[in-house]
């Protein structure tokens, strides 16, 4: 009867849901054999047993076992009913891998509620490693939009969705090294949980930043609201296309394909419906950081050959950016206000009558690896780099954020952060554009009254800083306008104690703090609910290589090189203006050196121990700036502290320390040093008192500005 059925299910299955099988060569031709899949709805068993060539024995929850219906399902398979709380368990499915019969098991146990990965226990990574299994992973996409999911909320569902099968390479499991049982089997769980976050990872589609926000569209509805900004209107999906189709369409007028751009505007939802726009035609938003001076601005758009600049009258006399622009050399500045003003009867049919219809005939022919923007780095130190990253590396990092981050339909999503800055672009902007997820832009993270009630009124969920922009929407909030927050993620700058720890007892909020940088689209590393580790960064997201440099000089860890999908393409430099450089480090090309001293701990959590450009060499040792700084913190706690250095002819260097706190001194920082076990040469002998500490517009440290104010400290 199962040989009759299967075929005809098969063709069924393919005819319904458009069914596509990759096989990315697995190897099912083995002795011990253990297949894992994620759990999307009630459909993935069947499709499994219809199109993997193997007749396994499936490991099914009990519940579902003993339910009528499911049970003339189950007639037509092999298979083991299995408590997963109970110990015993798994000891049933050990024995009948060793047997010899494949299996087929789904770690998270249950069926997805929120659409990402779930909960994964420990067993079946256990059962891996004890038998010496050999793992074949099988990703499921698009069940969980059938009416066999068990999504509820605004996720939209179809009667019949696409669905994607993907098989991964093989895997194996080694015997986890720990003392005790119960340690190695912890050890096992988070080796499997791993596995299938790099698992949705690999098993993403190769697409444009377009392409993308199509697929968006027609998986969430056209209809969805989903963003707002001060303007207090909601915009659809429909919406967003409409402004990159009819705004991409006026700007390819003034440009031409490959061009770079610039693009000078505040967090409003045209500026993102313009980078669609223009990365549709290929052309390349430049966004630039209008916090920045007309030197910084002027290198930024030399380094691009930016020859045109989109802004608009409103934002620049607003921001008081008129200036600014006068002193820009070279490049011919066009209004949004003008360009709205062009838009004739034609352009008005063509929208209308035939490009929303088909929004994708829009898209010139355009390879993932070409140029989707290009960013400037903060020249916190130096001259700001643009850095160009390709639609692969940003859709990668939204790839490998989701895939250990449950965000979904029905979280909303509060950035400030602006969006020239990556964090601001990639994770508050376009990830939640591309997921689904609900999004409210604000031109600035500075107003820290404001930010708070926005929370409050908008039902937030998820919020994005930085520590010193987290600090004050926390001194400044009521305490319970936070109350809907799931995810608060820090990032740009390393997270102070003081704010972790005063966002945990004032809102009950746990901070998730991150690390990146704009060379790496920019997520690198987070703290997650899955896998969170106060004073780390979180584990490195999947996909990523690293390697470790060793500092002469610097006992712990080493300078991170990393390689990755996510990593740029390459600088444009002021220097050489429109070369791209790729990446390259001592390791080779595609590589990209941080600068960031870390160090990795059993678990592979990362925790910073600082940037190599951030120590400072005294008497032959090398003295970790960010030491100092959190010495001055552990001295004076409420008010904010950076340090420098200078040259010293005796000793090569010497600490500067500027704070806002005056009656700081060197008695204090040397008692507190003995205290805490800080070494005595990290306590500064200069210690300068400042009303504030310069800050870029990122809400970083001005780390240029402090270091010329350190050299001319006497």
């Amino acid at each position: 009867m199962r040989k009759l059925l299967r075929p005809l299910l098969r063709g069924l299955a393919r005819l319904l849901f458009r069914l596509e099988v990759q096989d990315q060569q697995a190897n099912f031709n083995h002795h011990r054999l253990l297949v894992v899949a994620n759990h999307e709805s009630f459909l993935d068993g069947l499709l499994i047993g219809l199109f993997l060539p193997i007749d396994p024995v499936f490991v099914v929850h009990t519940g579902i076992a003993n339910n009528f219906w499911f049970r003339i399902l189950l007639s037509q398979v092999d298979y083991l009913a299995v408590d997963p709380t109970s110990p015993m368990a798994m000891k049933k499915v050990i024995r009948l891998i060793e047997s010899g019969r494949p299996v087929v098991i789904f770690p998270e146990g249950r069926i997805t509620l929120t659409g990402s990965l779930m909960k994964v226990y420990d067993g079946p990574a256990f059962v891996a490693a004890k038998t010496g299994a050999t793992v074949i992973p099988v990703r499921l996409d698009g069940a969980s939009r059938s009416y066999f999911s068990r999504l509820s909320g605004k996720y939209p569902k179809e009667l019949f969705p696409k669905i994607r099968l993907t098989v991964l390479p093989e895997r194996h499991f080694p015997m986890p090294e720990a003392p005790t049982a119960k340690l190695r089997r912890r050890k096992s769980g988070e080796a499997m949980r791993r596995l299938m976050q790099e698992m949705i990872f690999a098993s993403r589609p190769q697409q444009t930043l377009y392409g993308a926000l199509c697929d968006a569209a027609d998986i969430f509805g056209r209809g969805r609201r989903l963003l707002e900004d001060v303007k207090q209107i909601e915009y659809s999906y429909n919406d967003l296309l409409k402004m990159a189709l009819i705004l991409g369409r006026q700007v390819e007028r003034l440009s031409a394909p490959g061009e770079k751009v610039g693009l000078l505007l505040p967090n409003l939802v045209p500026t993102l419906g313009l980078i669609f726009g223009l990365s549709a035609r290929r052309r390349v938003p430049a966004m630039l950081n209008y916090s920045a001076g007309t030197d910084a601005m002027q290198a930024a758009c030399e380094a691009a050959e930016i020859r045109t600049v989109i802004t608009s009258r409103a934002f620049v006399e607003q921001a008081k950016l008129t200036d600014k622009l006068a002193g820009l050399k070279g490049v011919q500045l066009h209004y949004l206000e003008d360009i709205r003003e062009q838009i004739g009867l034609g352009d008005k049919l063509w929208l209308i009558a035939y490009a929303i219809h088909f929004p994708r005939a829009f898209e010139l022919p355009t390879s993932p690896e070409e140029a989707a923007v290009v960013l400037f780095t903060s020249g916190s130190e130096g001259k700001p780099k643009g850095v160009v990253l390709p639609h692969r590396a940003i859709l990668a990092n939204i790839a490998q954020i989701r895939a250990v981050i449950d965000f979904s339909v029905d979280d909303k999503v509060l950035n400030a952060l602006p969006i020239f800055h990556s964090f601001g672009l990639t994770a508050g902007a376009l990830l939640p554009v591309l997921t689904g997820a609900s999004l409210f832009l604000y031109p600035s993270p500075l107003h820290y009254r404001i930010i708070p009630e926005l929370a409050y009124d908008r039902s937030c969920t998820v919020l994005f800083g930085t520590s010193t922009f987290l600090a004050n929407y926390a001194k400044f909030a009521h305490p319970y306008d936070f109350y809907r927050l799931r995810y608060v993620v820090a990032g740009a700058e390393k997270l102070s104690e003081a704010v972790r720890n005063l966002w945990f007892e004032k809102f009950g909020v746990r901070i998730f703090e991150g690390y990146g940088a704009t060379e790496t689209a920019p997520v690198l590393a987070v703290n997650t609910p899955m896998a969170y580790r106060t004073g780390t960064v979180g584990n490195l997201l999947p996909g990523i290589e690293h390697r470790l440099i060793p500092v002469p000089g610097i006992e712990r860890g080493g300078i991170l090189h990393v390689r990755g999908p996510n990593v740029m393409a390459g600088y444009l430099k002021a220097e050489k203006p429109g070369v791209l450089q790729p990446p390259a480090s001592d390791l080779g090309e595609g590589w990209y050196e941080t600068g960031d001293v870390v160090e990795f701990d059993d678990d592979g959590f990362v925790r910073i121990v600082g940037r190599v450009k951030r120590f400072a060499k005294i008497a032959g040792e090398m003295v970790s700036l960010e030491v100092v700084e959190k010495l001055a913190t552990a001295t004076s706690p409420a008010l904010v502290h950076a340090a420098s250095s200078q040259p010293d002819a005796a000793k090569g260097e010497a600490l500067v320390l500027f704070t806002t706190d005056g009656e700081l001194t060197r008695e204090l920082l040397a008692f507190k040093a003995r205290e805490i076990g800080v070494p005595e040469l990290a306590v500064p002998r200069k210690i300068q008192k400042v009303e504030a500490l310069p800050l870029l517009g990122t809400g970083k440290i001005d780390y240029v500005t402090l270091k010329r104010l350190a050299e001319a400290v006497i």
